[in-house]
């Protein structure tokens, strides 16, 4: 029965991984709402990292629904000879633009991820991220603007370090890792559509990275995976892919007729109810 109770509450886990990591809404918040009522049998070594790792599910619905713009090799592309005939080159052009985008974040994050978890991963920065980044949004929407930049063809690598520079703030909790970056490449003249899907394979590499950072840290420190524990780590990541297929194709759609003054408001609303459970958690 515990058991069951336990893959019952990762397939929750997954819905909320697989909406909240691709809408601009933060999914640590949502993390410390569900936590307030999901309570695992697992330790909390386990609990750090599969926080963590469940975001593999949702990497690999971005890796599948965007496989042909991803994969940079071809058979001939009809232009240059030897090895170098096997290359998509507008592809890899875009790789090397995820990377130098990457690396401030990676950097960073090496450096700071215990430092960070241990002083920023509360309620109350998360609830302060929530809503600051929420007005952030309502007020670049009210902007006039006209983006510069349409096509992922056309960023450039001053974009993608601009871009990379705002997914550093998001190493802080409640921030919203679309939700910076979405932000950053609206700022640099990215259209709405052009800033999500950049943001999507941005995604790829950091959180691989993070997951894998997390689990390493988790086996060396003595841990060992319990059925219990493996099975709701598989389910919690095919739940987080199956949601982000769908909230992926969602956001897409929606930027296409609307802006994100919703997703501001949104997260308003919602670091306010997380600074009320904190405060009646506290009161208790």
């Amino acid at each position: 029965m515990v058991l069951f109770l336990d893959l019952l509450r990762s397939v929750i886990y997954g819905v909320i991984e697989g909406i909240t990591e691709w809408l601009p809404i933060s999914s640590t918040g949502h993390m410390i709402l569900a936590e307030q009522v999901l309570k695992f049998s697992f330790s909390a070594e386990f609990m750090e990292m599969f926080r963590v790792v469940i975001q593999l599910g949702a990497i690999l619905a971005v890796v599948v629904m965007y496989f042909k713009k991803l994969w940079p090799f071809c058979v001939d592309n009809g232009r240059d000879s030897g090895l170098a005939k096997h290359v998509r080159w507008p592809v890899m052009r875009l790789w090397f633009k995820i990377i130098v985008a990457c690396l401030p974040a990676a950097v960073l994050g090496l450096a700071l991820d215990d430092w960070i978890d241990a002083h920023f991963y509360n309620s109350v920065v998360v609830a302060v991220m929530l809503i600051v980044y929420g007005i952030a949004f309502i007020l670049i929407e009210r902007r006039p603007r006209v983006p510069t930049t349409t096509k992922l063809s056309r960023i450039t690598y001053r974009q993608a370090l601009i871009v990379g520079a705002w997914q550093v703030l998001a190493l802080i909790p409640g921030t919203s890792r679309s939700g910076s970056t979405i932000i950053g490449g609206l700022l640099c003249g990215m259209s709405r559509a052009c800033a999500s899907q950049f943001t999507f394979f941005l995604a790829i590499p950091v959180m691989a990275g993070a997951s894998g950072l997390k689990l390493v840290k988790f086996l060396a420190g003595g841990g060992v995976f319990t059925v219990g524990e493996t099975g709701a780590l598989l389910v919690g990541c095919i739940v987080a892919f199956v949601v982000s297929i769908l909230a992926i194709r969602f956001l897409m759609d929606y930027v296409k007729r609307h802006n994100f003054k919703f997703f501001g408001v949104y997260r308003i609303v919602l670091g306010l109810i997380v600074l009320a459970v904190a405060a009646i958690t506290a009161l208790a």
